[in-house]
């Protein structure tokens, strides 16, 4: 019993260990599911007076170990993308594989 014990303890600290820090870069930004083993989440950060509209943009940034992150995921970026210059709402995905690779992107709607 005192073996499986250790066991189960080791393997805990071990995947607390694995987890990284690519979750982590990304703080900044309320996102669910931003630290733990998987997590592909969407969320919703803002609906203006403008409503939702019909064009479309989407910027994405990435990291790796939290040490390494690279893209524009700015709401600026994303209607530059979609040629839109009055932001009707703003949409975010995340994604995190062990805290090794992190994937976050906002998605802008507007006219």
């Amino acid at each position: 019993m005192k073996k499986m014990m250790g066991a189960v303890a080791v393997a805990l600290v071990a995947s607390g260990a694995l987890t990284g820090c690519a979750g982590l870069a990304y703080s900044n930004r309320p996102v669910i599911g931003s630290i733990g083993v998987y997590a592909d989440t969407a969320g919703n950060e803002k609906v203006t007076d403008n409503g939702v509209g019909t064009k479309k943009g989407e910027a994405c940034s990435s990291s790796i170990l939290g040490i390494v992150t690279t893209g524009d995921a700015s709401v600026a970026s994303a209607a530059k993308a979609g040629g839109i210059t009055k932001v009707g709402s703003v949409d975010n995905t995340f994604s995190n594989i062990l805290g090794i690779y992190a994937h976050y992107c906002v998605e802008v709607s507007g006219e």
